[in-house]
């Protein structure tokens, strides 16, 4: 004969139709997350990077000389680098630019391109260095400097004299200030996921164990 069925009270501990232990579910990327660069992007950020680091020892540079050499030695100079340049072209108009700007040097002019020289090479030599060697912090200080050359350059362009070489330098910073955000942003995410997955665990807190079945004699 057989027996009432049993209730849904009496089934075995571990029995599949019930879970122990904590739920594990797969978080899905948050809204807005930055993805990582695509890897021409990323040889491109880096490249950029190179040349605004070459641009700064151009810079540093071009401050020593202006430090160590007189207003007369930097026309000689110039008028001896320019001279090849004017004998088969009068009208080149590098050339005759560099002449032009250099015959009204003076001692304090030249002082002041010394120290604005050196000191923009410098920090753009250093931050880039920074940001190369994966450096998080130094992501925003290049953002905020090359701001600061795009808005003095937007200057320069509307208010001053419009140079299609100084627009095409904007135009290439405002592209490096877009590739360094994106892997600013980036970087950071990867950061947070890391330390999400290594963080331990609160003190005490145990996944539940499944309760054995108690036995019972007679």
């Amino acid at each position: 004969m057989t027996g009432p069925p049993p209730r849904p009270s009496d089934r075995p501990s571990g029995s599949p139709g019930r879970r122990e232990g904590p739920r594990t579910t797969t978080q899905a990327p948050a809204h807005g997350e930055a993805q990582p660069l695509s890897p021409a992007l990323d040889t491109t950020f880096k490249v950029g990077l190179v040349l605004k680091g070459l641009d700064g020892i151009l810079e540093v540079a071009g401050g020593i000389l202006l430090l160590f050499l007189s207003p007369q030695a930097i026309q000689h100079l110039v008028r001896a680098l320019t001279a090849h340049e004017l004998s088969e072209d009068p009208h080149d108009l590098i050339a005759r630019y560099l002449l032009h700007t250099t015959a009204h040097l003076s001692h304090g002019t030249t002082l002041f391109g010394a120290i604005y020289l050196l000191s923009h090479g410098i920090a753009k030599i250093v931050l880039v260095a920074l940001v190369l060697k994966d450096k998080l912090w130094a992501y925003p200080w290049l953002i905020g400097l090359l701001l600061v050359f795009i808005a003095y350059q937007l200057y320069r362009i509307t208010a001053v004299h419009f140079s299609i070489g100084l627009t095409l330098l904007t135009v290439f910073d405002a592209f490096l200030v877009w590739l360094t955000w994106r892997e600013y942003r980036s970087k950071r995410a990867q950061q947070r996921a890391m330390a999400a997955v290594a963080a331990p665990s609160p003190v005490g807190h145990r996944p539940a164990q499944p309760q054995r079945g108690r036995r019972t004699d007679g």
